[in-house]
């Protein structure tokens, strides 16, 4: 049976605020979270996915009080991502309304976290969060092989990341994706740091690689700038298609993602 392609738009929230810049830089106000998710459920999206890109204790509640909002207003699946630690964090993020919880750094510094959280909750709830950017050496010393951030080259040369991008961690991305697919993790967002906010096209060679190595589902993120750049991404090994920008600022709808994509020949809801 084929699975229909997920059109999933991202709502990356400040202090109760959806906010979106480039490479998670120069960040500027897109709009009130509700609103916008009320928006894009009359559009026609399949999900919705909320990442707090403060995720500091302050924002905490605020981040909670979104998430009831939301799930009293829409009907869709719910994800939410930033700053999740803990599995009881997973327990409080799902009680206030979410259907899936994003994990990215406390996994990385933990990875047996990705299976408490799968044991508890089941591998449907937990969505690994893997921003990813392509290794780059460090020009002050040409050739010795060294990233910016002091780690060796990733074999892939793809490495994940933390701090939106500009912290290394010398983990090889196609690796950790295939590890965390191993502990139970459910589907990876797989962001591609080095595309975000572009709107230059998803990273396909990125897709490619990780879909040789996992089986469960791919959510495209990072790059979307035009109907065009959804089948590619699909092509490559996506499941589900995610964006931000175009969406939070009318350059382009849901349908319209939805109609390129069945003209592609890909089944849509």
């Amino acid at each position: 049976m084929t699975v229909a392609i997920r059109v999933i738009p991202c709502l990356d929230v400040d202090a109760g605020r959806v906010v979106k810049g480039v490479n998670f830089r120069d960040l500027r106000d897109a709009g009130d979270p509700v609103e916008l998710a009320d928006r894009y459920d009359r559009q026609g999206a399949d999900e919705l996915t909320f990442l707090d890109v403060t995720a500091s204790s302050a924002d905490r509640e605020t981040t909670y009080d979104v998430v009831r909002r939301t799930a009293e207003q829409v009907f869709i699946p719910l994800t939410v991502g930033g700053g999740v630690r803990t599995v009881a964090d997973v327990d409080t993020l799902l009680r206030a309304g979410a259907d899936k919880v994003g994990v990215n750094t406390a996994a990385i510094a933990r990875p047996r976290l990705i299976a408490e959280i799968a044991e508890r909750f089941g591998a449907q709830v937990l969505v690994l969060s893997a921003d990813v950017r392509r290794w780059r050496e460090d020009p002050a010393t040409p050739g010795a092989g060294i990233s910016a951030d002091g780690h060796p080259r990733p074999g892939s040369g793809f490495e994940v990341t933390t701090h939106g991008g500009r912290r290394g961690t010398g983990l090889d991305a196609l690796d950790w994706c295939a590890q965390a697919a191993d502990l139970g993790a459910g589907e990876i967002l797989l962001n591609s740091m080095d595309a975000d906010g572009t709107k230059d096209g998803y990273d396909v060679e990125l897709i490619r690689a990780v879909r040789e190595r996992v089986r469960i589902p791919i959510i495209a993120s990072g790059g979307a700038g035009a109907v065009e750049h959804f089948a590619p991404a699909v092509a490559a090994g996506a499941d589900a298609v995610l964006a931000a920008s175009v969406f939070h600022f009318g350059d382009l709808s849901i349908g319209q993602v939805k109609a390129a994509l069945r003209a592609a020949g890909y089944e849509v809801r």
